[in-house]
């Protein structure tokens, strides 16, 4: 039985065959042979033969034309690919020789590591050079009134995201530390308003914002730009918990308490198809540049892998059970991180059904119930080997990778008071950046009175930057 559910065929009928021209030259021959010796044992009739065998070079002529013009089209589409592939290099050459660090072998090893990245393999070594953190750079505003509950940045890391569960949306520029613009929230007062902002997700290009509202169960479709309303995408039939786009592409995935997962088209605004297996609400959900999404199932215990064009799915299970996972990352197109109210940080492989590495209570206890520290959110700088976890007391950790992604080795931590409900890297790791609040993301249990509802952008310090 399939797990997707979609509004119409992927494709119809039968391949159309390409012509072969080896082929029509043999089935012209066979036939020229044939009609030859009837020839030669029919002489009653030449007239008859002779017409024949006008028409049937009538034919091969024909299916030589035909070959000759789709040879020359596939010569021409040939053409195309190799003209198309030296533009490329020459943006490439252009875009490196703009960097400082421009070098001899700078294109060579970027269209390396372009290949490494899709095939999964790339990695870079450099979390053993993170040392440290500077002064603390917080953001504030007066629309966001009440918790952080998630973050996302442009693909250049220079513009950021921010929502808040008052509603508010507030767009900010990370060079120059200020608000650009701003959405009010005003908790589903009105019909144009969004009640709690709980998921937001920025496309490669920036042209489209996506927010998931915990007020209805609709994704709103906003200018990445100006912040103008496009269009609101029906379909779910509860909120939706997590949204992201596929790498340079503007298909979206979305995630649902309803404990769906939806696959949308923006160019067109339009709905694809749905992907079912969830026992639970979902939680959170993650994509790169393959066409499928990483997911987890909140308390049905399960980390799925949904792969699109196969229809298929791939069905990780925590260890503990009774408990919730709240955060899926990936890290690279092989490796992802899971965190819950377990306090369990997990390390995992696409090809194992258990973690790779497990860091048990990797926040600590609370000191009030002896319960492991939830751990809130996960962050991964991409293709690397570093990545951070937040928690309900307010600290970061950060964390290297050991080799083959076996092990979890602890660089350092970052106190903040409050919720970290969400983190980013930026994608030159010189930051990382948290959504701090008073509450947790999903729920009001308790408050941390002193804590400030903020955006916190820390400065990395390292010994050097490395490029392996």
């Amino acid at each position: 039985m399939s797990f997707f559910i979609r509004r119409g065929a992927r494709g119809g009928g039968a391949p159309k065959r390409k012509l072969n021209g080896n082929f029509s030259k043999t089935f012209s021959a066979q036939s020229t042979s044939k009609q030859s010796k009837r020839s030669k044992k029919n002489k009653l009739d030449d007239n008859e033969s002779i017409a024949s065998t006008d028409e049937e070079l009538a034919e091969e002529n024909s299916r030589n034309k035909a070959q000759s013009e789709t040879e020359e089209e596939e010569e021409t589409a040939q053409e195309k690919r190799v003209r198309i592939a030296k533009k490329y290099l020459r943006e490439i050459e252009e875009e490196e020789k703009d960097r400082a660090e421009f070098e001899a072998g700078a294109v060579t090893r970027r269209l390396r590591e372009e290949y490494l990245e899709e095939k999964g393999r790339l990695r870079k070594t450099i979390a053993i050079n993170y040392v440290g953190h500077n002064e603390f750079i917080t953001l504030r505003c007066k629309e966001h009134k009440s918790s952080i509950t998630c973050i996302c940045l442009s693909s250049d890391g220079n513009i950021l995201y921010s929502g808040s569960k008052d509603g508010s949306l507030v767009k900010w520029s990370v060079t120059e530390k200020s608000k650009l613009k701003a959405i009010v929230g005003n908790r589903g007062k009105t019909k144009s308003g969004m009640k709690s902002v709980r998921c937001l997700a920025i496309s490669t290009d920036g042209k489209f914002l996506v927010v998931g509202d915990g007020g209805c169960k609709d994704i709103k479709v906003f200018s990445g730009d100006t912040l103008d309303h496009i269009k609101d995408l029906k379909g779910h039939r509860s909120p939706v918990s997590g949204l992201i786009f596929r790498k340079d592409t503007h298909t979206l995935y979305s995630a649902s308490e309803d404990r769906s997962v939806k696959v949308w088209n923006l160019d067109d605004m339009a709905y694809v198809e749905s992907l079912f297996g969830h026992q639970s609400a979902i939680t959170s959900i993650d994509a790169l540049s393959r066409e499928r999404a990483i997911t987890s199932g909140g308390y049905d215990g399960s980390i799925r892998i949904w792969k699109i064009v196969e229809e298929s799915q791939l069905i990780f299970n925590a260890k503990s059970s009774g408990n919730s996972i709240d955060a899926v990352k990936l890290i690279n197109e092989e490796n992802f991180f899971s965190g819950g109210d377990d306090g369990q940080l997990c390390l995992w492989g696409c090809m194992k059904k258990k973690p790779l590495c497990t860091i048990l209570e990797a926040h600590g206890k609370d000191e009030a119930n002896s319960q492991p520290m939830w751990i809130s959110s996960i962050a991964t700088l991409l293709n690397t080997d570093l990545v951070a976890s937040g928690s309900r007391n307010g600290t970061i950790k950060l964390w290297q990778c050991g080799e083959n992604f076996r092990s979890l080795n602890l660089l350092f931590e970052v106190k903040l008071t409050g919720f970290i409900n969400a983190l980013a890297f930026t994608p030159d790791g010189n930051h990382l950046i948290a959504g701090v609040g008073k509450e947790h993301r999903n729920g009001s249990w308790w408050q941390i009175p002193e804590a400030r509802n903020a955006v916190v952008i820390i400065p990395l310090v390292h010994k050097q930057k490395t490029n392996k």
